[in-house]
């Protein structure tokens, strides 16, 4: 029984070693020298790349508009989501087609969607800017990605746009385990559509949109390719987020212990995060699960 154990464990677990344990490790290794990329790790500085990361300016800005994508996204999409899936749970006609147009954006590559987005909102000559000029409105005069003061909601609309259909997919799942005998004993009661759906059916999703927000929150901390192909981080690292600090430090700066650094505390805030939620928000879901 362990030899079969360990003939089907053992593939998975040297995948899992060698592109999960060993870059962490390395990155350990890295966040304490001072190292240009080449020559051995010699310059040995302890904790100095890790007071650099967390003094430094355009690290904290990222962390706050990671925090601020996480919080946006939840405040969007839950809602969307949510209306979206109680729309498309009811029968009519072209359902199927609807449910796919809403998932489209979900399985597009990011680097697609990426471009496309990147093409629409040009200023001036872009899609957008000229539907708006067409009925009399103007864009902002540095465009959607170069204004500082409006970029980072413009990247968060596209994020919206682009991974709606996940939140849309995981409700419809959720609802189709809610009993009909639930809805048709509450009619019967005279219970209105509205009380319904917040008496019944949300208090039902309610392990599956908490599965939805962590899965949200760990895609918002790690977020990288949207950002880096509309602003690349800009402008003035208004959009700037800990990934694409990190990946700036270490490929165009060559400062790989100061990204090392910066990715063991993405690495710790992460972590912390996924702990908590699952200590205090997931082990009611897991709890029940277990009963």
């Amino acid at each position: 029984k362990r030899a079969e154990i360990l003939f089907f464990v053992t593939p998975a677990l040297a995948l899992f070693v060698l592109f999960v344990i060993v870059p962490v490790l390395t990155a350990v290794q890295m966040s304490v020298y001072r190292w240009r990329g080449f020559g051995p790790l010699e310059d040995f500085v302890g904790l100095s790349n890790y007071v650099s990361v967390l003094t430094n300016d355009v690290f904290t800005g990222a962390l706050l508009n990671n925090l601020t994508i996480i919080v946006g996204s939840i405040v969007l999409q839950l809602p969307l989501g949510l209306a979206i899936a109680l729309l498309l749970n009811r029968n009519m006609r072209g359902q199927g087609l609807l449910r796919t147009i809403v998932f489209v954006p979900f399985v597009l590559s990011e680097v697609i969607a990426g471009v496309v987005w990147f093409q629409l909102l040009q200023p001036r000559y872009g899609v957008i800017d000229t539907v708006l000029d067409g009925i009399g409105l103007q864009g902002p005069e540095q465009g959607w990605l170069g204004d500082p003061d409006i970029a980072l909601w413009t990247v968060l609309i596209v994020l919206t746009w682009k991974y709606l259909g996940l939140a849309v997919l995981l409700f419809l799942a959720g609802l189709q385990g809610v009993p009909d005998d639930l809805y048709e004993a509450a009619q019967l009661d005279g219970a209105s559509w509205w009380q319904v759906q917040r008496k019944i059916t949300i208090p039902l999703l309610g392990p599956t949109i908490r599965t939805w927000a962590f899965l949200s929150m760990i895609g918002s901390l790690q977020l990288f390719d949207m950002v880096w192909i509309l602003t690349r981080g800009g402008p003035a690292n208004s959009t700037t987020t800990m990934v694409t600090f990190l990946v700036n430090e270490g490929t165009n700066r060559q400062n790989y212990g100061i990204a090392g650094a910066a990715s063991m505390i993405l690495f710790v805030i992460a972590l912390t995060m996924a702990v908590l939620y699952q200590r205090f928000v997931l082990r009611r879901d897991t709890k029940e699960a277990g009963r």
